[in-house]
């Protein structure tokens, strides 16, 4: 029974060494002589709270993954790059996942039905296919899935691709343009584009005014330069009218592009201004007639025209005629006139009533009539 106390005594004394030989940690201080060692009990802590960090607004609205693929050689697939630098001659050939999808690709493939572009809907994906590629397909070409409820179709905006593609040819620094001399509009209430884009991504442009000969800088306060849709003028005015040019130079070479006559418009864009003036409003038997409708608007938005006559329910033989011109109204602001004009002869009981005429327009409708009488 001793033994066993001894040996008890002897290991809480080893233990009671071990503690008072224990080393206080290096990062904090000795306590001084005399100094309270019992921490207060009124001390108040502030709870620690995980910081979270802040995410990038790119990545609270997380992109859409491309559905766009490019065949490569021995039937290789990649996804395109947002641009691509080709060789004029080289074929193309995109897919976009999906049993019903669109495309859009550059206006001049479409505008003259080229048969060189062949566009495919197979089983599971869509097919472009662009053979013997040159300088003027240069532009963006994507894709988009539809969503389709019978024979109506909508985009769908979580299943896109596209890729802008510069086709690179010898001799052709900027995309060739159909015309050597183009008019581009400058309206008060949106960009003008002056649209010379190069085929050669790193091509230096600039824009250049005629006369007086100057270098327009592209300081992205009055002008910004855009490598797919060239200068961008952004709040545009009627001093910065009259004839400019683009400038590129690319691996030693230089070349100008067509000329633009840039014209300011005075008439903000919206539904169409129009008025009805009939000849006279009140018509003899036997008296012809004319009644026209007159719209005041852009240069280059057209406008299209519906009349509503008396003798429309009983067939009665009229002739309409449309017209467009354009005018300047001082200070070079440029104004187009669209006009349709009605002509009844050898006018009867049955002509007389209301003549209405609708104007349309991209932005809206405007419909106005006028009375004519029987006399």
């Amino acid at each position: 029974m001793k033994l066993w106390l001894l040996l008890g005594l002897l290991l809480v004394h080893e233990a009671l060494e071990d503690v008072a030989g224990q080393h206080p940690p290096k990062n904090k201080r000795a306590k001084e002589p005399g100094e309270n060692r019992i921490k207060p009990a009124n001390k108040k802590v502030k709870p620690k709270v995980p910081k979270i960090k802040d995410r990038d607004a790119a990545d609270s609205t997380p992109k859409t993954p491309s559905i766009m693929m490019q065949v490569m050689d021995k039937g290789r697939f990649q996804k395109p790059a947002a641009t691509l630098s080709l060789s004029a001659g080289q074929t193309v050939e995109l897919r976009c996942k999906g049993s019903k999808i669109g495309w859009s690709y550059p206006a001049y493939l479409d505008t003259f039905k080229d048969s060189r572009l062949s566009v495919k809907q197979h089983e599971r994906y869509g097919q472009l296919t662009l053979v013997n590629s040159t300088a003027a397909d240069t532009g963006e070409f994507s894709c988009w899935g539809q969503l389709c409820n019978g024979y109506i179709c909508r985009k769908d905006e979580a299943k896109m691709g596209s890729t802008y593609i510069f086709f690179t040819e010898k001799g052709e620094l900027f995309v060739p343009s159909p015309s050597y001399f183009d008019v581009v509009y400058l309206n008060p209430d949106r960009q003008a584009v002056v649209p010379c884009r190069v085929t050669v991504l790193s091509a230096k442009v600039t824009l250049h005014r005629e006369f007086p000969a100057k270098e327009i800088p592209a300081n992205g306060t009055d002008v910004a330069y855009d490598v797919k849709r060239g200068f961008v003028y952004l709040r545009p005015r009627a001093t910065q009218q009259g004839v400019v040019y683009c400038r590129a130079e690319a691996g030693g070479r230089s070349q100008v592009s067509v000329k633009y006559q840039l014209l300011y418009v005075e008439v903000p864009s919206g539904p169409p201004s129009t008025t009805i003036v009939a000849s006279s409003n009140k018509v003899k038997g036997g008296d012809d007639i004319s009644v026209a409708c007159t719209v005041l608007g852009e240069p280059d938005v057209e406008v299209e025209f519906r009349w509503i006559f008396p003798g429309q329910k009983d067939d009665r033989p009229v002739t309409i005629q449309d017209s467009w011109r354009l005018i300047h109204r001082g200070r070079g602001h440029t104004t187009r006139i669209s006009q349709s004009v009605i002509t009844v002869e050898d006018f009867e009981t049955i002509d007389a009533g209301y003549y209405i005429c609708t104007a349309q327009n991209p932005q809206g409708q405007t419909t106005v009539a006028t009375t004519v009488e029987f006399s």
